[in-house]
């Protein structure tokens, strides 16, 4: 137990003294690099925290996360379904699904802003575009998995194909969607910042923008670390989520 609490206090105290000696080595030809050091960071931290302005910002982006994540369930949980259930489907599909999610979301703001306007719109859109992917292949992946006999089972009882679907398919393979949730929660939390600087008011990628043009390096900085933490508690959430839904302690973070 004593190891377990450990070793991460090791990894963060080498990440800080490797940031320290960034900062000094940045400092000799860039002297404005001082407002990056991890002393000035944890002191904008501080006052970050305390304040009221940073936890509105938080507020809109976890609702746009939020907003996202279900879109990407509304549409990539049905179309895994479809993909893993029908042969005929999948061959018409697979080859576009697989061009689509190997372009980067972020390529498709010019688009979405042209098409959806300044605002929440295009932000919704890129959100859910690059959360939709995992969900699919997981949920693909899970109907792949599943026992053929259940299946038979439920033809033999003349259930319909929805009660097939709802009743035998879905409950077989919450655990794969659960972790495709996971996942799409980090890709997510990536795209947020920048999709965030799309022309909106709030949210933390706003907030990245804002404290760039006010030269507040330091909160800047804060800003970042906040931004981590955050992303840390969302995926922790989503382990314990499916660590409870397989009777079980979270993951280890690093699978």
């Amino acid at each position: 137990m004593l190891f377990r609490v450990l070793w991460p206090v090791v990894g963060f105290a080498l990440a800080l003294v490797l940031w320290s000696f960034g900062v000094s080595a940045l400092e000799a030809r860039t002297p404005i690099a001082a407002a990056f050091a991890p002393l000035a960071t944890a002191h904008a931290f501080q006052e970050l925290v305390t304040g009221r302005d940073i936890w509105l910002h938080v507020a809109v982006s976890l609702k746009r996360v939020g907003i996202g994540l279900v879109i990407a369930i509304v549409v990539g949980v049905p179309l895994g379904l479809l993909v893993g259930m029908s042969r005929t489907f999948a061959r018409a599909s697979t080859p576009l699904f697989q061009l689509l999610r190997m372009v980067s979301p972020l390529s498709w703001m010019p688009l979405a802003v042209m098409v959806l306007g300044v605002g929440d719109a295009p932000v919704y859109f890129l959100l859910a575009f690059a959360a939709v992917w995992p969900l699919l292949l997981s949920t693909v992946a899970g109907v792949s998995q599943l026992d053929p006999n259940w299946l038979l089972l439920g033809r033999s009882l003349s259930a319909t194909k929805w009660e097939v679907v709802w009743r035998l398919v879905l409950p077989g393979i919450t655990a794969h969607i659960l972790t495709g949730v996971r996942l799409a929660i980090g890709i997510i939390w990536i795209v947020l910042v920048p999709a965030e600087m799309l022309g909106v008011s709030a949210g933390l990628g706003y907030f990245i923008l804002d404290t760039r043009d006010r030269l507040a390096y330091s909160e800047l900085m804060a800003a970042i670390i906040l931004i981590g933490l955050l992303g840390y508690a969302l995926d922790y959430l989503a382990r314990a989520a499916h660590a409870r839904w397989l009777h079980g302690a979270p993951a280890d973070p690093l699978k």
